[in-house]
């Protein structure tokens, strides 16, 4: 598996599992309708944040944006969003983005890394997280229209990165 920064070019390819995921009600608050230039505004990071792609046998099979969480005194706790098309789960690449994304906010010189808005029934995901040490550490009760399951939470998970994390 190859992962580089990703290309405006690459939008074709993520485009459908983009979508897919999104129209799935499970993880992502997007729209269902996006057109790939409405993707490729929303996905692609502009500076001081960055989005990259996974690759595996030229095809691109998942992607991660990442940056500043907020900006100006908050700049320095780092964010990511992550999709992996479905039909590459389950084959580590979720876990191999992740691994990447925590090593660039900390070589970037990020104190830590929060994530906003975790669906609290996206338990691959919430497990994915804390076997990599982010934490729980608040959940916004009924804050996500699940399709499945209807009004579950968001839970706001947390990784420390300056104590060796």
């Amino acid at each position: 598996m190859e992962i580089r920064a990703a290309r405006s070019t690459d939008i074709a390819e993520i485009a459908p599992f983009f979508r897919a995921i999104v129209a799935d009600g499970e993880s992502y608050t997007y729209p269902d309708d996006l057109t790939d230039d409405e993707i490729r505004d929303a996905w692609l990071a502009p500076p001081p944040g960055h989005t990259i792609v996974a690759v595996v046998d030229g095809t691109v099979v998942g992607t991660a944006r990442m940056g500043p969480n907020k900006p100006g005194r908050g700049d320095h706790v780092g964010t990511a969003s992550f999709m992996v098309d479905p039909a590459s789960s389950a084959r580590g690449v979720g876990r191999a983005m992740a691994e990447w994304v925590i090593r660039w906010h900390r070589e970037n010189g990020y104190k830590a890394i929060q994530f906003n808005a975790v669906v609290e029934t996206n338990v691959a995901a919430v497990r994915l997280w804390e076997s990599l040490g982010f934490r729980i550490i608040g959940t916004v009760p009924r804050a996500y229209r699940s399709r499945r399951h209807g009004l579950v939470g968001l839970h706001i998970m947390y990784l420390e990165l300056e104590n060796g994390s």
